[in-house]
């Protein structure tokens, strides 16, 4: 006998969820691509990193980390490192974070920085690296 509609609903938003995390893995690969592209030429062009840091959340505090690299948003809350992994640079930050500093995990790079936020706080990422070095690419 036939799948209840439940059942039928069910595996329906499964197969939705499985495709968007495909779409996400590619444009994540994608993005990842893009910069480990940049990484590379801005070492080569010589452009020069600076200390990330990671500011609390509602900038509450400021936490050192051991990573170099560059912001790719002008409020500093997204950066490359100069081997070309992504972090975001926000976090809760606690007294003993600021004091002895935090160690960022990299994440996975998305095509858009900011995306799904207030107008204007969205930028693509080739955009974002382009004002880094033109012609990067």
């Amino acid at each position: 006998m036939g799948q209840s509609w439940a059942e039928q609903r069910t595996e329906a938003a499964r197969l939705q969820a499985e495709r968007l995390r495909e779409r996400q893995d590619v444009e994540h690969a994608r993005a990842e691509a893009m910069l480990a592209r940049f990484a590379r030429a801005a070492r080569e062009a010589g452009l020069a990193t600076e200390p990330l840091v990671v500011v609390g959340y509602g900038g509450r505090g400021r936490a050192r980390t051991p990573l170099r690299g560059w912001y790719l948003r002008t409020d500093r809350t997204a950066a490359v490192s100069d081997d070309g992994a992504f972090y975001v640079l926000t976090a809760p930050l606690s007294l003993l974070d600021r004091v002895r500093g935090v160690h960022p995990e990299p994440r996975r790079p998305p095509l858009v920085l900011g995306a799904g936020g207030k107008d204007g706080d969205s930028i693509e990422l080739a955009a974002a690296l382009d004002r880094l070095l033109a012609d990067w690419s």
